[in-house]
């Protein structure tokens, strides 16, 4: 999909989610990243990086933002909503906007600037790029035989108690 330029609303709820990130840093002594969820012009949910305060790898800025807002929303899918965010997501958080399908992520400091003051998204999106067997960050070691049945028979049996068919993602 091609970028598209900002409208005067997304500059709005950009500075909020920049306001959030330097609120975060100056006041709460964290990393400076800040999100916002916004539904129909309305925030819906707002994050900071928690991942020290609550030993939480994954409370990202943009992942306690999509915690607030299913709260809010009551729904893990927010088809309607845009992701407001200080910097550009981390690979772990682009993809949980996917899974919320998220249709809109507007971010102002991009993974390059993230990179140049430390953090290591570049690095992940990188890795994530490789194939399983070429990867290095850490050990992968998918098991086979038995397990591996039992495990794909929990999915299929999951998927046959649907009520409409699956369609493979492959």
């Amino acid at each position: 999909m091609p970028y598209t330029k900002e409208s005067p609303e997304d500059h709005a709820f950009l500075e909020k989610a920049i306001s959030v990130s330097r609120h975060a840093l100056d006041d709460e002594g964290k990393t400076p990243f800040g999100a916002v969820v916004v539904v129909d012009g309305i925030v819906v949910g707002t994050g900071t990086s928690s991942v020290v305060e609550l030993h939480d790898p994954t409370a990202h800025a943009e992942m306690m933002a999509l915690r607030a807002a299913g709260g809010a929303l009551q729904n893990h899918l927010m088809e309607n909503a845009v992701m407001y965010s200080s910097s550009e997501p981390c690979p772990m958080c682009l993809v949980a906007c996917y899974w919320a399908r998220i249709p809109r992520l507007v971010y102002a400091a991009t993974s390059h600037d993230v990179a140049v003051n430390g953090f290591e998204d570049l690095q992940f999106y990188r890795e994530l790029a490789l194939p399983n067997r070429d990867r290095g960050l850490l050990e992968e070691v998918p098991a086979g035989g038995q397990l591996r049945k039992d495990a794909a028979g929990a999915l299929a049996e999951w998927a046959d108690r649907l009520p409409f068919a699956v369609v493979p993602k492959l």
